[in-house]
């Protein structure tokens, strides 16, 4: 008992911490933790974002690369708010955890592996794939779903 209580919960703070890390990293492209060079600001506007974003695709064009942040950027936003309201949470946390996992591999192949363990980024990809291998996720829009048409069925 105490370990599905214990699943319930755990798997609703890494959906939350996740997402809120995502929209955190969001946020600061777009300036709303502050300006660039404050305290605890990584980029502070889209420029420096995409400089950065650069750096760790040196492999394609620039103008790749800035198509390649606005997918990055895109996809945090959807996957943030999936998590957060849990729909097709299997599915999102895998793919949370690849693209979590691909910006961990760029990062280490350009500026090296220290920077991933200080932002825990392979930590963020083990929860993605860690919370995609659960059956449940209570607290969410999956298992309101499975619910109701567990319901519906009974009734027919």
């Amino acid at each position: 008992m105490l370990k599905k209580m214990n699943q319930k919960y755990f798997q609703l703070f890494v959906r939350i911490t996740v997402a809120i890390a995502f929209l955190s990293a969001v946020a600061d492209r777009f300036g709303i933790w502050g300006n660039p060079g404050s305290k605890n600001v990584s980029w502070g506007d889209w420029g420096h974002f995409v400089d950065y974003s650069n750096t760790l695709n040196f492999f394609v064009s620039p103008a790749i690369g800035e198509v390649l942040a606005i997918i990055a950027t895109g996809l945090e936003i959807v996957f943030s708010l999936l998590l957060l309201i849990g729909y097709k949470t299997k599915m999102i946390s895998f793919a949370s955890g690849l693209l979590l996992t691909i910006f961990a591999v760029s990062m280490t192949i350009s500026v090296g592996i220290k920077p991933t363990f200080d932002y825990s980024v392979w930590i963020s990809a083990s929860a993605c794939f860690l919370l995609g291998t659960l059956n449940g996720y209570s607290y969410s829009l999956d298992a309101y779903l499975i619910n109701k048409s567990f319901k519906t069925k009974c009734l027919d």
